[in-house]
């Protein structure tokens, strides 16, 4: 999907400001990104198997709709079109 207009200015300037950064803290968020964007799907997919091998309406279920929100919150951030 293309980016509009307001997007690219979104994205522009986040990169300014992580620009404004240190070194360090730059690199500690880059780090901090890629390991949730790694890790967030597998589990995602985890629970939603370990909840469909237990049964409907189980206590995994409820965790598994919070961790998909997390993905879909992740997926709508700017932050690794930047890092």
């Amino acid at each position: 999907m293309a980016m509009n207009e307001t997007k690219k200015a979104k994205v522009a300037a986040l990169r300014t400001e992580m620009r404004k950064l240190d070194p360090e803290t730059y690199q500690e968020i880059r780090q901090s990104y890629y390991k949730i964007a790694e890790e967030l799907r597998p589990l995602v997919d985890a629970l939603e198997k370990a909840d469909a091998d237990l049964g409907p309406d189980g206590p995994l279920l409820e965790e598994h709709y919070m961790f998909c929100e997390m993905l879909e919150r992740l997926n709508k951030s700017l932050l690794g079109g930047v890092v």
